[in-house]
């Protein structure tokens, strides 16, 4: 039987499009400004949980507050390398938009990097609502339930797909709808099987054959 999904939640990093080498570069540049040290991906993908004030913060305590003010600035120069989301995510959001299906992001990025993406990929208007990630860190459920108290919709009427393991614990731990988007080439496919969400995708033109066959034409 279809889905009477009534919204989608996504997140963007490795999920709308492959934004991953823009945070690495931006971090790289702030942290060998400040630091003289230059970190690789895996150094500084260790970092994340908190948002980039979070991680700037930990590593420049007295300067955070400049060091995010150049991380948005090297983040948008370092998006001339991003300009497309994901070959398909524009289809697959106008065929959720046309069932009726509410959309929204939350991310564990500040709101300033969320917005430069959005309107550099040209993916703003898709979404209701954009639920950032935080300082501390770690709020990804927080924020979700947020989206659906906005939405008033319940969670088992809603979904949530990601790229990392923690996408589908935190959907979970809701009573969302966990989907795996594994089509970024950061993607751990075998760390997203095994939190066992309700489908994996290994290519956007999978999702859009799931939101065919799963999605109702009319969830309102």
């Amino acid at each position: 039987m279809p889905l009477n999904l009534k919204g989608m939640i996504f997140d963007l990093d490795g999920t709308l499009a492959e934004t991953w080498p823009i945070c690495f570069d931006a971090f790289r540049n702030v942290f060998k400004h400040y630091t003289g040290r230059v970190y690789s991906d895996e150094e500084i993908e260790a970092m994340y949980g908190p948002d980039e004030e979070g991680i700037i913060k930990r590593l420049v305590p007295d300067l955070w507050q400049e060091g995010v003010e150049m991380y948005l600035r090297e983040y948008e120069l370092a998006h001339n390398l991003c300009e497309e989301p994901f070959p398909g995510i524009k289809e697959a959001l106008e065929l959720l938009k046309e069932r009726g299906v509410l959309l929204a992001v939350v991310t564990g990025k500040g709101i300033g990097s969320a917005d430069i993406s959005l309107k550099r990929l040209g993916l703003s208007e898709y979404f209701d609502v954009v639920e950032p990630g935080h300082p501390s860190g770690g709020r990804k459920p927080d924020s979700i339930r947020k989206v659906l108290k906005k939405w008033q919709i319940a969670p088992e009427k809603t979904a949530y797909i990601g790229d990392s393991p923690s996408d589908s614990d935190g959907a979970k731990e809701v009573g969302m709808i966990a989907l795996g988007a594994a089509w970024s080439v950061y993607a751990d496919k075998e760390k997203i099987a095994a939190r066992n969400p309700s489908a994996i995708f290994i290519n956007v033109a999978s999702f859009i054959d799931w939101i065919k066959q799963n999605v109702s034409q009319m969830t309102n």
